[in-house]
Order: C-alpha cells, then structure tokens, then sequence
C-alpha cells in the first residue's frame, strides 16, 4: 500500500480546526504535526482545504441483491467515496431481505469484491425471524433492523409479542424505521376514496403523517427502556418526535439515539410542487415548521447523527402515480454538500458537521478506529476545497439512477480526493478502484 502525506490542510477534528500535516502509512494515520519532515509515495497539497474525517453514513439503501436495476454494490459506493462518505451501513429490505444469516454473508461477500467504500449491513428483523437475528455477531455487524411501519416483503415487524421479544433478547442496537402502519392505512384508504389512484403528491405528508411517526417512535422508545435496548431511531422527520430523546447525557451514554436525514432538514413540504415524487420518500418531508424544528435539536443533540436514508429508484419508476410511485431519493453523493450549504450559511459549524457526520456515528455504532483523525485510526479521511463551485447535473452524477432531486443547483464546496483505508480512492474526478473497502468492525 502506498504511503500518503498531505501538507499544510485544515484538520476538522474533535471540535477543533488546526493547520497540519498528516502521515499514513499501510492504511493507518502514522502522525499527525504542524509540520512533518517525510517522504512518501503520494504528497498531496492541502492548502486552502479542510481534512475531515471520512463520513459514516449509517443508513443507505444500495439495493444489491435483487434490484441491481436501480443500484448495486459497485455504483453507489463509488458515488459515495465522490461525497466524501468512505463508509455506509446497508439496510436489508434487499431481494431477497436479509433474513438469515447466510443471506447476510452473501452481501458482506458481494462488498468485499465490489465495493470501493467500507461497509456494513445491517440484520433484518421480522414477524417470525428472532432465532435467526439472535445468531448476529455484534463485533462484524452494526446492527439489528426493524422496519415498524413502511416496508415491503416480510420485513415488517408489527406483532406485539414479538417486539416485545426482540427488544427483550436482542443484546444488539436495534434500528428502527418508526411509522404506525395502521395510521397510515387508513389515511391512504381515505385518500383514495377522494381522489383514486390520483392523490396529489402534496398529501403525501398527511398520508404518512405526523401521528403515525409519534405513536410508532413512542412505542419504539417505550420498549426500549422497559427492557434497556440499545435502540437507533432513523430518520426522524418531525417536531413533535423531538421530546422523546434527551440531550442532558453525553453520547456515549444514551441507550436511545436519534438520526435526522439531510431531506428532512433540506426540503419542505413546499417543494413538492416543484419536484414531486422525486422528493417523495417514508418518512414524509414535512411542513416548514417540521424542519425547521429539527435543526435546533440537531445542534442541541436530541439528534444525533446525520445520515442519508439514500434509497435510488429509476426515473420511470418515480414518474408513476402517488401510490405506484416508489419512495426514497438518491442522496449519498451529495450530504456533504447540503450541509455545506447550511455552513456557508452560518447556520451550523464545520466541527459540527464533522462531529454529526463522522464522530457521532463511530460512537454510537462503537466502530473500531474510525470517525476520527487520529494517530493509530484507520486513514479514513476527505479534502475539501471550500471555494469551488459546482453545478449537479446528469453528467456529475454517479448514481446508477442517474438522477438527484438536487440537479440544477449550484454548491459551493466540493471533495478533492477521498482516501479509504489508506488507499486514495478518488482524485479530482477520477476512481482508483485497485483496492476495495474494508468491513467495518465494532466494539462490543
């Protein structure tokens, strides 16, 4: 493995930013200095750039295997390494989902050839499954997830007793998509008495509505400290959710952690005139008074952690109608530079984002020698050139879709270089896929 030193960057650690070089050698940080007086294969020039710490993002949908025409192993962790995300944690409503152990092998398989980014994937839990996820090794899997609400094929897990008995017996943090589903059916049966199979994209929060995410997030909370779970909550997207999670204990020692999506605090319910069902994803987003409610509780921590929920589907797929349309937008190449939108703003800070998007998720997940620059850690790391201006369009895009609910805008900030386990993935637009990703391992 090659050897890497960057000069003179900007390092965005620990709430700090210093002028530094950085090291790396055989994949891991060998120093870290304000001036480092050595030779190495690769010398990359940091002046003028932040280095931050490679981005964890804890939830993605990469669709591998069974629905590889919308995205696959190989394309969606390049377009993640181009964002600056060196690694993602893998949902499993996959075809088939990932119900057993041994379908859970054959992803971590597929990654370790495919995939330029290290990774995770999580287990699935459903109605009739809980020997299966009791078997899941806690030091090689981040975690365990249960889909309350929103899924498709067998993954959701809406009995009582067996939620009952997954948050008792499962020793594992366990993530949940929180929306009551029978809230949820029965506002889509009323919609569809007034409008047919033509619902306005507008009502798609009053479908999947507020009440349906407070009664399935309480619940999820309830049970978790009936039986001390170390419970994950994704996507949270609305206000009223906000006062079920504390912020008066530091991160390490909450049992209950919270996840916001940039969608969620980007988009607005205003926007779905403009874009429609490109923005239409479960969760809801929501009214302007929602996320607007969810950026102060971002910066106060009742939310932890930043994430994407990226979940691509073809175009054709997302011009059907309200109900035949798919939900979930391709977003894992482009989180960082919607929170540096939020940065150049003023509204949020650059060792905030780094601490929401990097340290938090190697915290919370417990992932071993990750998250952070520092001496000894895995070389996970991203420059930035804060003052370049780019422009999303089909040609930039590196989803398999082929398409972001964010074309046509111009961003400010864009990711240099990525290295991934010490091996320079990508350079100034251009892959090196000589060496994959690593699996993530995890603290027990």
């Amino acid at each position: 493995m090659k050897s890497i030193i960057i000069k003179d960057a900007q390092v965005v650690n620990e709430g700090k930013i210093i002028s530094a070089d950085v090291l790396i050698k055989n994949g891991h940080i060998e120093k870290i200095a304000p001036s480092i007086d050595a030779k190495a294969d690769i010398e990359l020039n940091g002046h003028g750039k932040y280095l931050i710490p490679g981005i964890i993002d804890d939830q993605v949908h990469f669709r591998e295997p069974g629905l590889t025409h919308k995205s696959d192993l190989y394309t969606e962790p390049r377009a993640a390494v181009a964002g600056g995300v060196t690694s993602f944690m893998e949902m499993p409503n996959t075809k088939p989902s990932t119900l057993t152990q041994e379908l859970l092998q054959d992803k971590y398989d597929i990654a370790a050839r495919k995939s330029l980014a290290n990774y995770s994937f999580f287990m699935g839990a459903s109605n009739d499954n809980l020997e299966e996820v009791l078997k899941t090794d806690p030091e090689r899997v981040c975690g365990v997830k249960a889909f309350m609400g929103s899924s498709t094929g067998n993954m959701l897990v809406d009995d009582p007793v067996t939620l009952d008995k997954l948050f008792a017996e499962c020793s594992m943090l366990i993530a949940t998509h929180c929306e009551d589903e029978a809230t949820i059916r029965a506002n889509a049966a009323t919609y569809r008495v007034r409008y047919g199979e033509d619902v306005p994209i507008k009502c798609h929060p009053e479908i999947r509505n507020t009440e349906g995410c407070l009664k399935s997030s309480s619940l999820a909370v309830k049970l978790a400290k009936k039986h001390n779970t170390r419970l994950h909550i994704l996507h949270i997207s609305t206000a009223d959710e906000l006062d079920l999670f504390r912020n008066d204990i530091p991160l390490a020692e909450k049992r209950i952690t919270t996840e916001v999506c940039v969608h969620h605090l980007y988009f607005s319910s205003d926007e779905y005139a403009e874009l429609g069902t490109k923005i239409k994803c479960n969760p809801a987003i929501k009214a302007p008074a929602h996320r607007d409610a969810l950026f102060p509780a971002l910066l106060d921590n009742r939310l932890d952690i930043i994430a994407t929920d990226h979940a691509p589907h073809t175009k054709e797929e997302k011009s059907n109608t309200y109900f035949k349309a798919p939900s979930g937008l391709p977003l894992v190449q482009h989180s960082l530079n919607i929170m540096l939108d939020f940065y150049f703003k003023g509204k949020i800070s650059m060792e905030r984002i780094v601490e929401k998007m990097c340290h938090a998720p190697a915290e919370c997940f417990h992932v071993k020698q990750r998250g952070y620059i520092r001496e000894g850690y895995h070389a996970d790391l991203v420059l930035i050139d804060p003052d370049y201006y780019w422009t999303v369009q089909p040609n930039n895009i590196e989803f398999k879709c082929g398409w972001s609910p964010l074309e046509g805008r111009t961003l400010r900030g864009k990711v240099t270089h990525t290295i991934v386990s010490g091996h320079l993935a990508y350079a100034n637009g251009v892959f090196n896929e000589s060496q994959q990703g690593q699996r993530l391992l995890f603290e027990v």
